[in-house]
């Protein structure tokens, strides 16, 4: 089922970052609350580093119970262990390295100098099994049903590492893949698909900045999935798009309602 878009704008994207940081504390501990532990799907890039590294600025952090926190990654770079542009190197700086974690509860996906080599296809199986074997029975298939799956959104419409047209935003099966000849550097990557997406309880879309105006734009305009990417990315109850007002300029004033808190 697709669940209709909410849209929260915020002035800039330092408010975005804050404002996104406290949602996710709060959503965290709610989960924390009813059911013991939470999931969370981390993203890369400017906005989701940003927010990573407000949550870690944030008093109210120490409310999280972080080794009952299980992590994983929408998508990463191909590239050896900690190499400065994968984006669990960039999280653990940003936040992961500053807060009690449980690293058996901490999912980063392999490296290209780890157990499986170069063979990235490998590499996307070995995620998916471990998503596989994460997941319970009151789960909706072979992944858990996150509680919350962040994503930041390319100025091409690109979210986790599905591009425009390319194979791995086809996929209708498995729920990690490889992706060969991705339009910006490295070319090789591993991404979770559409379908293991679609299984969290709530996605979230993060754009900050003029130059993902267009993107959000199309992908909210009633576009497809292939040829935008992040409009094939909901969640199973909710849909939270969070921009700045730059990356929201294209948009038309008060089409959408305000999202509750």
């Amino acid at each position: 089922m697709t669940t209709a878009p909410q849209l929260v704008v915020h002035r800039d994207k330092e408010l975005m970052a804050q404002a996104a940081a406290a949602r996710l504390i709060t959503k965290i501990v709610d989960a924390q609350t009813a059911r013991g532990t939470a999931s969370v799907v981390l993203t890369g890039g400017r906005n989701g580093n940003g927010l990573l590294a407000a949550l870690a600025a944030a008093p109210a952090r120490d409310a999280v119970d972080w080794s009952r926190l299980d992590l994983w990654w929408g998508d990463e770079r191909f590239l050896p262990e900690n190499d400065p542009e994968r984006n669990d190197t960039q999280a653990r700086k940003a936040l992961l390295d500053s807060v009690p974690l449980n690293p058996a509860r901490v999912h980063p996906m392999p490296a290209s100098d780890g157990a499986y080599g170069r063979d990235v296809e490998a590499a996307a199986a070995a995620y998916a099994t471990a998503l596989a074997a994460a997941a319970g029975p009151e789960d909706h298939g072979p992944v858990p049903t996150f509680d919350v799956l962040m994503l930041g959104v390319g100025p091409d419409t690109h979210v986790a590492s599905l591009f425009p047209e390319l194979p791995a935003v086809r996929e209708t099966e498995r729920t990690v893949v490889g992706v060969h000849g991705a339009p910006k550097p490295p070319p090789t990557r591993v991404t979770l698909t559409l379908p293991a997406i679609r299984a969290a309880r709530e996605v979230w879309l993060l754009a900050a900045g003029e130059d993902k105006a267009r993107a959000v734009e199309i992908a909210l305009s009633g576009a497809g999935e292939i040829l935008a990417p992040a409009a094939g990315a909901y969640g199973r109850a909710r849909t939270l798009w969070l921009l700045d007002a730059a990356a929201a300029a294209r948009l038309p004033r008060g089409l959408y309602p305000p999202a509750s808190p």
